[in-house]
């Protein structure tokens, strides 16, 4: 795939900027795929949605590779995820038109000194320190949880030695998950966390990561910090994510409290954790298996209505007349209305 022409699914058209308030709420949200390896069914399901939700309230979405973590990106997966989401027939309205184009002017390399500015605000809190333990000293101290234990929270000033920045979380914060959930589609009365899924529960980050990292020895980013700092400059308003990011959400929100009126868009999205998608055997499913991966999928015959309809069963809804975008749009419209019972089930792919 080449960059030769615009890609066949980026609009890069001009959207009105998130309303100040007031008004129907517009979805402005962003697909954040991280290059570590091959898009499963999972991360199309998770495109697919919030996709919908986005064209349904008539929003703004973004496309956007989280490639801060250097080392695990390959241009392969860069590639591949082009040539899924052309595939799937998914556009978006900002971003990259494709590989060449992402690492020209969209990288996440290229935005390091906003990641830095946002670090150094954090200084300025007192609310940082530096750390030149190992991840093997890490593993030595740390208790049954695994979690960093504390041992240089008192090292205010960088060291000469090789260190990673950490942030003090504070022990009793906590992220009340349900009251930042979003209704299923916009424009209806917001249900209760059961009529989307399974409760949600708080959650406090200390318990949950511990003093997670902002920045790392090879200085570079955390994703936690580049998640944010992303967000806030694309003015985010919805993130959709599946529940294994339910701690990241509560990080990056303690994070954006951290900053100050520099964090207010980020305190004033909605959120939703939709229940993961599963093999077999229960397991979520997982970039490392290639068997599962959309381009295995499609070597083996799979067509990108399989995948909608796999959405439209995600979300409850009947799939047998499902082939498309737009089908799926049009079915979503008759989701049942929160307190008749239905809602995101655990869905089994296989």
């Amino acid at each position: 795939m080449t960059d030769s022409s615009p890609h066949a699914c980026a609009r890069n058209r001009d959207v009105p900027p998130v309303p100040a308030g007031g008004g129907a709420f517009r979805a402005y949200s962003r697909l954040a795929p991280t290059p570590s390896g091959y898009l499963h069914q999972g991360n199309a399901v998770n495109f697919i949605l919030t996709w919908m939700l986005v064209r349904h309230s008539g929003g703004r979405l973004n496309l956007r590779i989280d490639d801060a973590d250097a080392g695990r990106c390959r241009p392969e997966y860069v590639e591949d995820i082009f040539r899924q989401l052309e595939w799937l027939g998914l556009d978006w309205d900002h971003g990259p038109a494709g590989p060449d184009d992402f690492f020209a002017r969209h990288s996440q390399l290229l935005r390091l000194d906003r990641y830095r500015l946002a670090l150094e605000k954090l200084e300025l809190r007192g609310i940082i320190f530096y750390c030149t333990c190992t991840r093997r000293q890490i593993k030595n101290k740390a208790g049954a949880n695994h979690l960093y234990p504390g041992t240089c929270r008192s090292c205010q000033r960088p060291p000469a030695a090789a260190h990673t920045t950490r942030i003090m979380v504070a022990r009793q914060w906590t992220f009340a998950a349900a009251s930042r959930e979003f209704e299923l589609l916009p424009g209806k009365t917001p249900p209760a966390a059961e009529d989307i899924a399974e409760p949600l529960i708080s959650v406090q980050p200390a318990a949950e990561m511990g003093d997670f990292i902002l920045w790392r020895r090879d200085e570079l980013p955390a994703y936690q910090l580049a998640s944010l700092v992303d967000d806030l400059d694309e003015q985010i308003n919805l993130l959709v994510r599946g529940r294994d990011l339910l701690p990241s959400s509560a990080a990056q929100y303690f994070l954006a409290e951290q900053l100050g009126p520099a964090g207010q868009t980020f305190l004033k999205a909605k959120f939703l954790h939709h229940p993961l998608l599963t093999d077999t055997t229960g397991r979520k499913l997982a970039k490392s298996d290639r068997a599962l991966s959309l381009a295995a999928m499609r070597r083996a015959g799979a067509t990108p209505g399989d995948l909608y309809r796999l959405t439209a069963r995600f979300l409850g809804l009947a799939a047998d007349d499902i082939d498309s975008p737009a089908d799926l749009l049009a079915a979503a419209a008759d989701l049942p209305t929160p307190g008749q019972g239905r809602g995101l089930p655990v869905f089994t792919a296989g």
